[in-house]
């Protein structure tokens, strides 16, 4: 069975945060978040890394991350780019936005031959998370229904004090399997609780801070970039002309249908760990100070791409 391969999406500009916050510094070391997470990966067993970038920040992207961790592990790159459409479809004129994040797995469809775990370059996961899902991914055989796995972080430990996140909200079977994923675009901490809205905040629903979401931490099995790739032109039939600028095909959306057709079985891995991310400028220095704790306290060392011995 071939070794698992970590795809890391990279491609998005954070719009709340105020750009690329995937090369943004987080220790005087220079390493990003994702600089971090790539480690755990690597400490877990992933030997090859898969950067989702946009063509025109390759250089900067080299520069900043990936020539370093190069070093240590094989590295290659993927282009998310809006021409990169199923024959047949063209993007729309004025289309900036990339088409969302199961375009950005189907870009790396001839890179793949094997399974592989999906994060995002901007959160900060945990060394356990990256564990689990190599392991899951190691063991996994095809028995006619695709397996699937998800860490899923409890809601309480991936919030920010500095405005509202979107999250996956799961819905979760007695034996661990994911059952639904409900898309909530606004939660934020609200009158000691925490809450989110589906009309700018005209009304709100209350949502147990121990729920447990989604990150984008997914394992798959190969099998899931042909359905992707069937899904994706479906997608864009149904959406294109009705939202042109906007409208994004997710990596949940494409595997929750899966889950209802009985294609595909997803296990969820349930993480205690505390989630770190940058959703906005502000959210920076709380990511630097547990950075700083964490290689204080010997998780890692000051660089993390120096080879040892």
């Amino acid at each position: 069975m071939k070794k698992p391969v970590l795809v890391v999406m990279a491609a998005g500009m954070g719009s709340r945060y105020g750009g690329l916050k995937q090369m943004d510094a987080m220790d005087e070391a220079g390493h990003a978040i994702l600089d971090f997470s790539v480690y755990d990966a690597m400490l877990a067993g992933f030997e090859k890394v898969i950067f989702i970038i946009k063509k025109e920040n390759e250089a900067l992207f080299r520069e900043c991350v990936g020539d370093r961790i190069a070093a240590c592990m094989q590295v290659e790159y993927v282009y998310q780019s809006l021409t990169a459409l199923p024959q047949g479809f063209t993007a729309p004129k004025d289309r900036v936005k990339p088409f969302g994040t199961g375009h950005a797995v189907l870009c790396c469809k001839d890179k793949i031959d094997g399974p592989f775990a999906v994060i995002n370059a901007d959160d900060f996961y945990g060394r356990r998370a990256f564990r689990e899902i190599y392991d899951f991914l190691s063991g996994s055989e095809h028995t006619g229904i695709y397996r699937y796995a998800m860490v899923g972080y409890v809601l309480g430990n991936t919030l920010t004090e500095h405005g509202h996140v979107a999250r996956g909200v799961c819905n979760i079977d007695d034996n661990g399997y994911l059952v639904d994923i409900h898309e909530r675009t606004r939660i934020e901490k609200r009158d000691g609780g925490t809450a989110y809205t589906e009309d700018g905040g005209a009304t709100w629903t209350a949502l147990s801070a121990d729920s447990t979401v989604s990150m984008n931490l997914w394992g798959f099995e190969q099998n899931l970039l042909a359905e992707l790739e069937t899904r994706f032109a479906a997608f864009l039939r149904e959406h294109l002309d009705a939202d042109p600028l906007k409208c994004e095909f997710f990596l949940p959306s494409a595997v929750q249908e899966l889950m209802q057709e009985g294609k595909a079985s997803v296990t969820v891995l349930r993480s205690e760990d505390r989630w770190y991310g940058v959703t906005y400028k502000e959210d920076k220095d709380a990511v630097k100070r547990a950075i700083a704790q964490m290689k204080q306290d010997g998780v890692y060392p000051q660089k993390l791409w120096e080879r040892q011995g």
